[in-house]
C-alpha cells in the first residue's frame, strides 16, 4: 500500500526484495520513486484572476479555498528538487539558491514558474527540546528563513515538505507533522514558506480526511497565505472531499520517467475533469520532462497533456544540467498559457478510439485548445471538428499550432498525422479575422514504412487543404536517409487545391542492401501559397523501420528482435522478470510457483511489437503476474495482429496460475503483445509472457 511508502538516499543497485514500501517498485526504483510521490505543495496567490465556474460532478465543489483565500487561482508552477538530488549531500542551500537563479536566468520565471520547493531531508531527524523542527545546519547553515528571503528577493516563492504522519517518507525518518500540525505550520509561516507539500507516509492509520483537515486549519491559523497540496496518492478519492481542504490533491501513485508510467497516470487523471477548477486542482504528479527516460517527442506530449489537464507544472528535472530541448519544452509560453488559463477548466476527452486521443479544453476567451494525441507506436491520422470540441458554428476558424507557433484557417476540420507517441496541440477559435491566415494543409503518408534491406516499398503521400481558402502552387517532397532512393511515380505539384481537395503522390523507397535494422528518418514536406501569395509550408516527420524477416519454424519471442517496446517501469526483459530499474535486474520468470527459463518480463502498461511480415501463423505463451510481487497486481494480456485484437485473457490477479494464451496471427505484418493495468493503475503489475513462441 502506498501509505507504507518510504524513500531513502539512492544507493548502488541491491538484490531484489519484496518490499511493502511502494507498490510496483523494488530496490533502488522504490527508493527513487518515493520523492516523486507528491509533486506539489503550498503557495501564495497566483497572478491570474478567477474565471468561470467548472462543471459539477457528484462530490465536486465550486466553493473551495479559492473563494476564501484567493490562492492557486491557476495551477501552481515551479520546481521540486527530489528528482534532481534526492537526499544526497548536494541538496543544500547553495543548490536551492542556484535553482532560483536559473529560473530567472533561463526565462522560466517569466514563463510563469514561481515556486522553488524543498522536498524531504531538509530537517534533522529529531525535534528540539521544545518539539520544534530543526533545519539541518550542514545543508542549510542560514536556516530556512534565509533561503526563503533569497528566493523572495528573486520574485519567486518557497515551498517546503512534510508528511501527515509521524515520520516523513525517507527511511532516515525525519519528523512528520502528525500531532504537531499547529506548531509546524507556525514555523513554516515564520520562515516565509509559501507552499506546503503534505505527504502520506507513516500515517498510523489515522483517517486521511481528518489528518489533512487538521493541517488545513493549522495553516489558516497562521494568517499567512500558503498553498496547500494534499499528497495522499488518490487512495481516498480526495477529489470528492478535498476541495474545501486543500488547493490541489494527488490523484494517483508516483509518476516514473517512462512512457508507460506517464500514459497510465494520464488515463487515471483524465476522467476527473469535473472536479478541477480555480483553487482546487487535480494533481497527476510532477513533470518528468528532461530526465532522460523518454524521447523529446514523448516529453512534448507529456507537457502538452498536463497543460490541457490544467495540472500543476512542477519541474522534476535537474535544471543545472538540462538540455536546450528541455528548456524549449518547459519554456513554451503558448503551452503554459493553456495550463494557466484563468477559466480553470480541465480538458475533457472527446474521443479515444484505437489510441487516437482528442482532448479539448475550454478557454476563457471562448476558444478551445485541442490535443491530438497518438498513444500508438506508429504515425496515425487523428481528426475531429470544431463542432465536436464545442465551438459555435462559423464559416471558418483560426487554428494556432502551439508548438510550431503558426496560425492558419480551417473550414472546421481539425486533423493531423501525428507521429508515434506524439501530440499536436492547437488552439482553435471562431475568429472573424480568419482570412488573414493561410489555409491549413495536412500532409499524410499511406502505406507501411516497414521495409527489408535490399527491397523497395511503395508509399502514397497526400496533401489536403483543410482551409476555407485555396492553397495554390502546391509542391510536395519526400526525403530519406543518405544512400536511399526515393522516387516519385506520380504528380508532385498542383496549381491549386480547394477546400477538402488533395494532391496524391506515389513514391518508391528503396533501402540499400546491407542496411542495418532499425529506425530511420523520413520527412514529407508540402510548400504552398495562400490566395494572397504568402508562402508557407507543412512538414511531417516520419520514421521508417528497416526490418528483418522472421525465421521459419518456431522461435522463442525472447530470442527475436522487436520493432519497439514501451513499459510502465524499467525496460522489457528477455528471459527474466521486470526489475523496474535497469536492464538485467529482474529475477527468474515465475508464475504460480512454476519457473520458466524463457520468455519476456514486462511491467504494465506495456507493448512489445514484432515484425512478422505476413509470414507467421501463431503466437503462444503462458501468461500471468510474476510471483515476486506476492498477492499484489492486476493485469490483462492481449495479442494484436496489425490493428485487430486476436486474443485476450481478461483481468488476471496474482492468485491465478499461468494462463495459456494462443493467437492466430496469419497474414499480419506486425504482432503486438500488450499488457494493460487491469483498470486499477500500474502498481505491482509485473507481468510475464512465459515460454512465449512465434511460429512462422
Amino acid at each position: 500500500m502506498r501509505h507504507l511508502h518510504t524513500r531513502t538516499t539512492p544507493t548502488p543497485r541491491r538484490a531484489r526484495t519484496t518490499r511493502p514500501l511502494h507498490p510496483g517498485r523494488t530496490g533502488v526504483a522504490a527508493t527513487l520513486a518515493a520523492g516523486l510521490l507528491c509533486a506539489a505543495t503550498l503557495t501564495t496567490p497566483a497572478l491570474a484572476a478567477p474565471g468561470g465556474a467548472t462543471s459539477e460532478a457528484p462530490g465536486a465543489r465550486t466553493a473551495s479555498p479559492t473563494s476564501a483565500d484567493g490562492l492557486a487561482l491557476t495551477p501552481p508552477m515551479g520546481f521540486n528538487n527530489w528528482n534532481s538530488t534526492h537526499c544526497r549531500a548536494e541538496f543544500d542551500e547553495d543548490m536551492v539558491e542556484g535553482i532560483a537563479d536559473l529560473l530567472v536566468e533561463k526565462g522560466l520565471k517569466d514563463a510563469g514558474y514561481q515556486y522553488v520547493n524543498l522536498d524531504d531531508c531538509w530537517a534533522l531527524p529529531s525535534r528540539d527540546a521544545n518539539g520544534k523542527l530543526v533545519p539541518d545546519p550542514v545543508r542549510f547553515p542560514g536556516g530556512i528563513k534565509a533561503v526563503a528571503d533569497y528566493v523572495h528577493a528573486k520574485g519567486l516563492k518557497l515551498g517546503i515538505y512534510t508528511s501527515a504522519g509521524t515520520k516523513t517518507c525517507d527511511s532516515v525518518g525525519f519528523p512528520g507533522a502528525l500531532g504537531h500540525e499547529y506548531s509546524d505550520a507556525r514555523q513554516f509561516a515564520d520562515w516565509g514558506v509559501d507552499y506546503l507539500k503534505y505527504d502520506n507516509c507513516n500515517n498510523q492509520g489515522v483517517d486521511a480526511r481528518s489528518r489533512y483537515t487538521t493541517m488545513r486549519d493549522a495553516l489558516r491559523a497562521t494568517g499567512r497565505p500558503i498553498v496547500y497540496s494534499i499528497c495522499e496518492w488518490g487512495e481516498n478519492k480526495p477529489w470528492e472531499w478535498a476541495s474545501d481542504v486543500g488547493h490541489l490533491w494527488r490523484t494517483t501513485g508516483d509518476i516514473g520517467d517512462s512512457w508507460g508510467s506517464m500514459l497510465s497516470i494520464l488515463k487515471q487523471n483524465l476522467p476527473l475533469a469535473p472536479y478541477a477548477g480555480p483553487g482546487h486542482w487535480n494533481d497527476p504528479d510532477m513533470l518528468e520532462v528532461g530526465n532522460g527516460g523518454m524521447t523529446d517527442t514523448e516529453y512534448r506530449s507529456h507537457f502538452s497533456l498536463w497543460s490541457v489537464m490544467a495540472a500543476p507544472l512542477l519541474i522534476g528535472s535537474d535544471l543545472r544540467t538540462a538540455s536546450a530541448a528541455t528548456f524549449d519544452i518547459l519554456g513554451n509560453k503558448e503551452v503554459v498559457a493553456v495550463d494557466q488559463d484563468p477559466l480553470g477548466k480541465q480538458g475533457e476527452v472527446v474521443s479515444s478510439a484505437d489510441g487516437r486521443w482528442v482532448v479539448a479544453k475550454e478557454m476563457r476567451d471562448g476558444s478551445r485548445t485541442v490535443a491530438l494525441f497518438n498513444e500508438s507506436g506508429t504515425a496515425r491520422r487523428i481528426a475531429t471538428t470544431a463542432a465536436a470540441v464545442g465551438l459555435p458554428d462559423a464559416y471558418a476558424y483560426t487554428l494556432r499550432d502551439l508548438w510550431r507557433h503558426r496560425s492558419s484557417n480551417t473550414a472546421g476540420t481539425i486533423a493531423a498525422t501525428v507521429p508515434a507517441h506524439g501530440t499536436v496541440l492547437v488552439r482553435v477559435s471562431a475568429d472573424p479575422a480568419w482570412a488573414t491566415n493561410p489555409p491549413a494543409v495536412e500532409p499524410a503518408l499511406e502505406g507501411s514504412p516497414l521495409v527489408e534491406a535490399g527491397t523497395t516499398a511503395t508509399l502514397t503521400s497526400s496533401v489536403t487543404d483543410l482551409g476555407r481558402t485555396s492553397a495554390t502552387r502546391v509542391a510536395v517532397t519526400l526525403r530519406g536517409p543518405a544512400g536511399w532512393t526515393v522516387a516519385a511515380t506520380g504528380p508532385t505539384t498542383a496549381a491549386s487545391l480547394a477546400t477538402g481537395r488533395s494532391l496524391r503522390t506515389k513514391w518508391r523507397v528503396t533501402v540499400p542492401t546491407g542496411t542495418a535494422a532499425g529506425s530511420y528518418d523520413l520527412t514529407l514536406k508540402a510548400v504552398y501559397r495562400s490566395p494572397a501569395g504568402v508562402a508557407t509550408d507543412a512538414e511531417l516527420p516520419l520514421r521508417a523501420s528497416v526490418v528483418v524477416a522472421p525465421p521459419s519454424g518456431t522461435s522463442g519471442l525472447g530470442d527475436l528482435p522487436w520493432l519497439s517496446t514501451s513499459n510502465g517501469w524499467g525496460p522489457v526483459e528477455r528471459d527474466t522478470s521486470n526489475g523496474e530499474d535497469g536492464s538485467g535486474d529482474g529475477g527468474p520468470l515465475t508464475v504460480g510457483g512454476v519457473t520458466y527459463a524463457h520468455g519476456l518480463g514486462v511491467h504494465a502498461a506495456s507493448t512489445v511489437e514484432y515484425y512478422t511480415g505476413t509470414a507467421c501463423e501463431r503466437v503462444t505463451a503462458d501468461v500471468g503476474l510474476d510471483d515476486e510481487k506476492g498477492t499484489k497486481g492486476t493485469v490483462a494480456f492481449e495479442i494484436w495482429a496489425d490493428g485487430t485484437k486476436v486474443a485476450s485473457t481478461g483481468v488476471l490477479t496474482n492468485a491465478m496460475p499461468a494462463q495459456p494464451l494462443t493467437a492466430d496471427v496469419t497474414g499480419a505484418q506486425v504482432v503486438r503483445l500488450v499488457v494493460t493495468d487491469g483498470g486499477d493503475g500500474i502498481d505491482s503489475d509485473h507481468a510475464d509472457w512465459a515460454d512465449a513462441k512465434l511460429s512462422c
